[in-house]
């Protein structure tokens, strides 16, 4: 006859199998299913508040957020794309005009001063060698197709992947923004802590996430404004345009604001005027770059209410260790550490002394 301490502990086994398993079943959205509760943290007032000015209805407030959400990502790409895709087409034309016009030869012209020698070699070459071009060509299409189809198979492959991952987030977010308060009912009736103890460890972390996302964006918005300063002042063509790209880019860790100033930068050098872009890179690199380091802190510290320099290395270690979501990571793993070690003291310190 089996005991209940036996029972317990084989419950126990089954427990510790069914969490390995929906781990293993989980891992290939893991990053979607974080980001999801961690947007679904952030947006959960803004969620209550719509659903009591749409009279109850959740389920819409949270689809209006989801598409709110998509909008945003989605309105920033498109307008730089069109963009880029405008100015590549004009230049494809005006090329096109010179060369019927004037030749290969009449491009030389509209070169910058310290690339046209470079361009009359190459424009030399060209011409001894066209006899032969198209065959050279023709080899090389032929020779390089499998490897061309396989990269962009690869590039094909990665865009379904990062629409499949966001799709699967939005599909999250929308049943967290939903069922969340529910949901933390659940985890705190299961919970193997006291009464309240799951709640305010799941508030910590809602107040975390959305202490990092407010200083990502706002931290974005710094950079743009400092690069902008910049563009205008090395007078760099388009700087609206180029201060746009900043923003977007400055969401992104892994490549940072300064990359866009160090492009403009190359473009001015490239017009022949070194000096001013030697300023942009060296303010792209001082200003635009520095301004991530001592902005996103500073402005991550208010939600965290830590010191200035445990708030830094934790977003530095974090990127290390994790990638670009270790941003969000890393102060969760300080801010889970902090609030155990104080619910500890508190409920069970005081007990035992």
């Amino acid at each position: 006859m089996t005991t209940e301490q036996g029972a317990r502990r084989v419950f126990l086994g089954l427990i510790i199998i069914s969490i390995a398993l929906l781990a293993l079943l989980i891992s290939p959205f893991a990053k979607a299913f974080f980001l999801a509760a961690v947007l679904a943290g952030a947006f959960a007032g803004t969620q209550k508040r719509l659903t009591r000015i749409l009279r109850g209805r959740g389920n819409l407030a949270a689809g209006i957020i989801c598409v709110g959400i998509v909008l945003i990502l989605l309105l920033p790409i498109a307008g730089l794309t069109a963009y880029i895709v405008k100015e590549v087409i004009e230049g494809v034309n005006f090329i096109t005009s010179v060369v019927e016009e004037h030749g290969l030869a009449g491009l030389v012209d509209y070169v910058p001063g310290p690339l046209q020698g470079i361009t009359e070699r190459v424009l030399e070459r060209i011409q001894v060698e066209s006899r032969g071009l198209w065959q050279t060509l023709q080899e090389q299409i032929s020779t390089r197709g499998a490897t061309a189809a396989q990269t962009v198979g690869g590039v094909v492959a990665a865009t379904g992947s990062v629409v499949i991952q966001g799709v699967m987030m939005m599909i999250a977010l929308f049943f967290l923004l939903v069922e969340g308060s529910r949901l933390v009912d659940w985890f705190e009736s299961v919970s193997p802590l006291k009464r309240g103890q799951t709640t305010e460890l799941l508030y910590e972390f809602r107040s975390v996430t959305r202490a990092v996302m407010v200083s990502t964006i706002v931290t974005a918005g710094v950079q743009a404004l400092a690069a902008l300063a910049g563009y205008l002042i090395a007078s760099v063509p388009a700087p609206i345009f180029f201060a746009a790209l900043t923003f977007f880019v400055a969401l992104i860790p892994a490549i940072g604001a300064a990359a866009v100033c160090l492009a403009a930068a190359l473009l001015l050098l490239a017009s022949g005027e070194p000096w001013w872009a030697l300023f942009l890179a060296v303010w792209g690199v001082a200003v635009v770059g520095l301004a991530d380091n001592v902005v996103k802190p500073l402005l991550v510290k208010r939600g965290m209410h830590l010191h200035g320099a445990i708030v830094f290395f934790a977003l530095i270690g974090g990127l290390a260790v994790f990638g670009t979501i270790g941003l969000l990571i890393g102060p969760l793993i300080v801010a889970f550490f902090l609030a155990v070690v104080r619910i500890y003291e508190r409920d069970f310190g005081q007990a035992s002394s």
